[in-house]
């Protein structure tokens, strides 16, 4: 956070000022134009103060959702204004650069308004608008007892954010809803420590599935992010988290296999621990999960974050048919509507939500069923997947 501030400050300051002529257009009174810094100001302050306090506190992670939620507000329904206001600039250079017009300020303003509510919905609404999202994939080695076997897919929970027990509940309706043959978590049932998860083990433990539900850990769930009196109790919350996993009778997969048998035909289920790039620790081993499983079996892989599948799932000897993933949140902030599909996120993680292919192999990026930092989401709703396997070509 430290290295990224001053091009956050930068980035903020050059919108800031941008925008700023459109207000003083519309309003040249001194009270308006003195508020417009102030809210900045404060808001740098805040931002300023998440890096001096103790690393994984709660006062950070209160400071954290406060300062992040402040700033979208803030910055983003400016930011979106800013095309309105360079397109009138550029018409200018051509008229000897006269006086802005008010209709464009006034238009530019109201951009902003717009999206002033919708950040506004993302942050008081977004974090339990769950959307259903279904995928159907085609494999012409499927066994044929498995054809039309459904999965539902849920990720990063995120335990230690929620405070809602009845929208935490609308999701996890929406999850037994679908009848699905399977369950599958790929990841992040907490934030940092097991005792999150306390309040919420009724809740998850109704969570039904014929065929079973199956987990594996994400990199939240090592309590590597915060600080721990002592090595020992940094092991007992993680012996403690996976306790948790069976109370919610999710069976937890470290790096191995199972055998989901059908009709006399069977698929392989594996869990990897965690394996991330760009820093994140490299728990998971893909050839110790795969040891035994035979060469021929048709297999979907569980693998919390999305880059393990590049760095690791496409160049192994074993073909892994389809790889569930999560990590990415969508970063919780985007566009998916319509078609459209962006986030910042994008320019960190090449896969970072939905559906992708390479020779076959398929992997699965869900964005979320928590939230995490910010108290919401923002074009990036919550994620039920259900994704159901045809045998065959489509």
């Amino acid at each position: 956070m430290a290295k990224r501030l001053p091009l956050i400050i930068l980035l903020w300051l050059c919108t800031d000022l941008y925008f700023y002529q459109a207000i003083h257009t519309l309003t040249g009174a001194a009270d308006y134009l003195w508020i417009y810094w102030v809210i900045d100001l404060v808001l740098m302050g805040g931002l300023a103060a998440v890096i001096f306090v103790r690393r994984g506190s709660q006062t950070q992670q209160t400071l954290i959702t406060w300062v992040m939620g402040l700033m979208l507000l803030a910055f983003i329904p400016r930011l979106l204004a800013v095309p309105v206001l360079l397109v009138e600039d550029i018409s200018r250079l051509f008229r000897g650069f006269p006086p802005r017009q008010v209709w464009v300020s006034e238009l530019a303003l109201g951009v902003s308004a717009v999206m002033f509510l919708v950040v506004l919905f993302g942050i008081t609404r977004g974090r339990h608008f769950y959307r259903l999202r279904r995928e159907t994939i085609w494999f012409p080695d499927l066994p044929e007892a498995f054809d039309g076997f459904t999965i539902t897919q849920i990720t990063d929970v995120h335990s230690g954010s929620f405070t809602n027990a009845a929208g935490v509940q609308k999701g996890l309706d929406l999850v037994n809803d679908q009848q699905s043959d399977v369950i599958l978590f790929t990841g992040d049932l907490v934030n940092n420590k097991a005792s999150e998860m306390d309040q919420w083990i009724p809740a998850f433990a109704g969570l039904r599935a014929p065929t079973g539900k199956f987990s594996i850990l994400g990199n939240h769930d090592y309590g590597d992010y915060i600080q721990w009196e002592s090595a020992e109790a940094k092991q007992a919350n993680l012996k403690r988290l996976k306790q948790v996993h069976s109370e919610i009778g999710f069976r937890l997969l470290l790096d191995e296999a199972v055998t989901l048998k059908k009709d006399d035909q069977s698929i392989e289920l594996i869990g990897v621990e965690n394996w991330g790039k760009g820093g994140f620790h490299k728990y998971g081993d893909l050839e110790k999960a795969t040891a035994r499983v035979p060469g021929d079996a048709f297999k979907v892989l569980m693998s919390h974050d999305p880059s393990h599948w590049e760095g690791v799932t496409l160049e192994h000897e074993q073909h892994i048919h389809l790889t569930l993933s999560g990590h990415t949140h969508g970063m919780q902030f985007g566009i998916d509507f319509l078609g459209i599909k962006w986030s910042p996120i994008q320019y960190v993680y090449k896969q970072w939500a939905g559906l992708y292919q390479n020779a076959g192999r398929y992997l699965y990026v869900n964005r979320g069923f928590g939230f995490l930092g910010l108290k919401g989401r923002i074009g990036m709703w919550p994620e039920v997947a259900v994704i159901t396997l045809k045998r065959g070509s489509r």
